[in-house]
């Protein structure tokens, strides 16, 4: 049995990668054509971050449609042959399910959309600051969201329980709904926030959502890490062509709604307290923000050189493809502690 969904997941994987990775060169057609260019934040706002980017102006953004897209695409197209086909190999390809994936996915192409709209406008450069929605529009739109999915899983499914470590399961009640919706929009903003060198937040979800699959996985929720799966073939096709010097770039489309699903995998894992350590290069980065922000609020000053962190990094000297290794190998060795720690609080040691 756990053969054979094995081999589901791996094949899904490598059909994802390759439709994601054969679809790439229309889409950068496409949005070069159009010009859906990156703007860079002028110099007298971020005179760092300009100095730093100036030269990536114009690299087409919304790469994330690639990810989103095949996604969607591979879900549809499994589901219908499932239906239109059923007891052929076909069927057992299919992993959309109410119960696992049906929630995830919608999330996903729901928050992907709000983000389209997003790099859209500041592309465009319509909006408030040079272009875009601003952050409490955004924020608005993304807790709505994510509310969306705390009524799903408490009134449809029923789910009202949290998961502490070493400690065990609670009946929280209503508690359940803005705990839900605080993981989901935390963890979509410290995605978008590490979505600001080539490579890294492709490089640094992929690890979190390999932690996340093998979770899903021991637990017995095999559509979910087929779902997880196909994501991350999706996710390598795209590293492909946005490792250092990108073809281009996620954008919001990309990092909000990958964000967002991360958050609700954690849920239906019931892992959300393992999250700030599964991806705590996430937790890292955020913070940098909240610490910066603060200083010059409170301090007149920074405690960075340029926020986020990578920024910082980047502005003490260390080349673009250095910060996202390093970064990548946080992720990693953080990604397998959160493994180890979900199996020792199983009992699996």
């Amino acid at each position: 049995m756990e053969t054979a969904i094995m081999f589901k997941i791996g094949l899904l994987s490598i059909i994802s990668f390759l439709v994601a990775f054969f679809a790439t060169p229309l889409l950068t057609h496409f949005l070069f054509k159009k010009k859906f260019g990156k703007q860079i934040r002028d110099s007298k706002s971020a005179p760092i971050f300009a100095a730093l980017h100036k030269q990536k102006a114009g690299t087409p953004t919304m790469g994330g449609i690639l990810i989103w897209g095949t996604v969607l695409v591979i879900s549809l197209i499994f589901a219908a042959l499932a239906y239109f086909a059923p007891d052929t190999f076909f069927e057992k390809l299919n992993f959309l399910t109410r119960e696992q994936t049906l929630l995830p996915l919608g999330a996903l192409i729901f928050t992907a959309i709000i983000g389209l709209v997003d790099d859209y406008l500041g592309v465009r450069k319509i909006g408030p600051k040079g272009g875009g929605l601003n952050v409490g529009y955004k924020l608005v739109l993304y807790t709505l969201i994510a509310a969306i999915g705390a009524v799903w899983f408490y009134f449809k499914l029923d789910w009202d329980v949290f998961h502490v470590p070493f400690i065990g399961n609670f009946e929280i009640g209503l508690w359940y709904i803005p705990i839900f919706i605080l993981v989901l929009v935390a963890t979509s903003f410290s995605v978008n926030e590490i979505d600001g060198l080539d490579g890294l937040a492709g490089g640094t979800v992929a690890a979190v959502l390999a932690a996340q699959g093998a979770i899903a996985f021991t637990q017995g929720k095999f559509e979910l890490a087929a779902f997880i799966g196909v994501l991350i073939g999706a996710l390598i096709a795209f590293l492909w062509f946005n490792i250092n010097p990108a073809r281009f770039f996620m954008g919001d489309t990309g990092s909000m709604s990958l964000g967002i699903t991360i958050g609700i995998i954690a849920m239906l894992t019931n892992t959300a307290l393992l999250l700030p350590i599964i991806g705590f290069i996430f937790v890292i980065e955020s913070l940098s923000v909240i610490i910066q922000l603060l200083s010059k609020k409170f301090r007149h000053k920074k405690v960075f050189l340029s926020a986020p962190i990578h920024h910082h990094f980047q502005a003490k000297g260390w080349t673009e493809p250095k910060v996202v290794m390093r970064f990548w190998l946080i992720s990693a060795v953080s990604a397998v502690a959160g493994v180890i720690i979900f199996l020792m609080d199983k009992g699996w040691y």
